[in-house]
């Protein structure tokens, strides 16, 4: 499979995009002829019936993503939306069904690792035709962003969010531990430090929750120069002493160390680990920006964020979620412009930005100093400084099979059946066995 997105021109694109200044009109829509023109010409249509189905804005997010559903259909008196909202976990279930029986949405959205599957599957329409021909000016965007979803030299869909993963940390638990708070430059060690310490504060209290997923031991095991696939994404690079030391240094966390608490330690729901950092008994948790506003409501103690630590490097995330168009649509383009709008208008950019609801895909600088100068936290310039250490996830086209696998196998060494190294040695043997990378 092709790369479409290289970390090199994705840290080098972010840096660039947000040290420079917008270059679209902080009032338009991304539509070259402008908010006036493109209302009156929907106008003067016939009634349009746009499908939409999406995950991020599901949940408390509904309500802010029903504004920008809403304002497109003021604007637009001919259109009506439909939109179904489904939890991420039900999500790509209900997808997969729809798009198999010719029943997909004409807009639904794609997350970043998913995205380059559905698009070798031929189930998403090029946008390059209908951009050009409706004047979609897609200037506004975050370029990174946008390319993110272009693969095989062909535009399938816009982007309508990004976010990167930090460390946040409780600052009460941290002065009751005599600790100093994180810094750009602190390590795995010094992360565990701390975490010993704030675990000795009391048998409920725990130092550190960081996942033991798929999307975090790619990157954790980055962090220590290691990783799942190598450079060219011919061969598998599980079986190697970076990733054993990585996964070990994850399993230590839980099992040896216990600042992690076990599964049963922890309950069994959704969110535990969100709801153990709110009630106070966690010092520090690995997860993604969006959690600022949760956190905001519901946490009652001082609380701050810092680049996540590294080994003998730094690696931190890079999500995306983007809106595609269903190869089979037959409104395509007031489908296109609708997810233009939504994804990119002024309008709605500043409803996504007062919701604190990620980061909007925009390269509209007005909007990223609203976004840092927002507290808590007070170090949100974190959100940031992390783009500078950006790792991607290994997209292929069996991405799924993929995260079944290597999930199937963290579990067992989680659980120490099997030891870190031979967890990865399995992983490898079943990746290869099951998983043709030349696709």
């Amino acid at each position: 499979m092709k790369k479409h997105l290289s970390l090199v021109s994705l840290i080098l694109a972010l840096s660039l995009c947000f040290s420079a200044c917008s270059t679209a009109s902080s009032s338009s829509t991304p539509s070259a002829a402008g908010n006036d023109s493109a209302s009156t010409a929907s106008k003067e249509s016939e009634p349009v019936t746009i499908t939409f189905d999406q995950f991020s804005g599901s949940g408390d997010n509904e309500q802010y993503l029903q504004k920008m559903v809403d304002a497109y259909q003021k604007e637009n008196p001919n259109v009506t939306i439909k939109m179904q909202s489904y939890g991420y976990d039900d999500y790509f279930t209900q997808l997969t069904t729809k798009v198999a029986g010719g029943k997909a949405a004409d807009v639904f959205e794609l997350n970043y690792e998913n995205f380059v599957s559905y698009a070798k599957k031929g189930a998403l329409m090029p946008l390059d035709d209908v951009i050009k021909s409706q004047h979609i000016d897609t200037s506004a965007y975050n370029q990174t962003a946008l390319k993110a979803f272009n693969a095989d030299g062909k535009q399938y869909g816009v982007p309508n969010s990004f976010s990167t993963v930090l460390m946040i940390y409780n600052k009460d638990l941290f002065d009751k531990a005599n600790v100093s708070y994180p810094t750009d430059s602190w390590t795995w060690d010094d992360a565990m430090k701390a975490a010993e310490k704030i675990r000795a504060l009391g048998d409920n209290i725990f130092g550190y929750y960081h996942p033991l997923s798929f999307n975090e031991f790619y990157k954790v095991a980055k962090q220590n120069d290691g990783g799942l696939i190598s450079k060219d994404g011919k061969t598998f690079t599980m079986d190697t002493p970076a990733n054993a030391e990585a996964l070990q240094y994850m399993v230590d966390m839980q099992n040896k160390l216990n600042v992690m608490p076990t599964p049963t330690q922890l309950e069994r729901v959704s969110n535990a680990d969100w709801d153990l950092f709110k009630a106070g008994r966690l010092g520090m948790i690995i997860t993604g920006c969006w959690a600022f506003p949760d956190f905001t409501k519901d946490c009652d103690f001082a609380w701050d964020v810092a680049i996540e630590p590294g080994h003998t490097q730094k690696a931190t995330h890079f999500f995306a979620n983007g809106y595609v168009l269903n190869k089979d649509s037959k409104v395509a383009n007031e489908a296109a412009k609708f997810i233009t709008y939504i994804s990119s208008n002024k309008e709605a950019t500043q409803i996504r930005l007062d919701a604190g609801w990620e980061l909007p895909p925009v390269n509209d600088e007005s909007i990223i100093n609203q976004y840092t100068a927002k507290t808590p936290p007070e170090n949100r310039k974190a959100v940031f400084k992390s783009l500078s250490y950006l790792v991607t996830p290994p997209v292929i086209s069996q991405y799924a099979e993929l995260q079944d696998i290597v999930g199937k196998h963290l579990d067992a060494a989680a659980a120490g059946t099997v030891t870190p190294a031979q967890a990865l040695k399995d992983m490898q043997a079943e990746c290869e066995q099951k998983i043709d990378l030349t696709k």
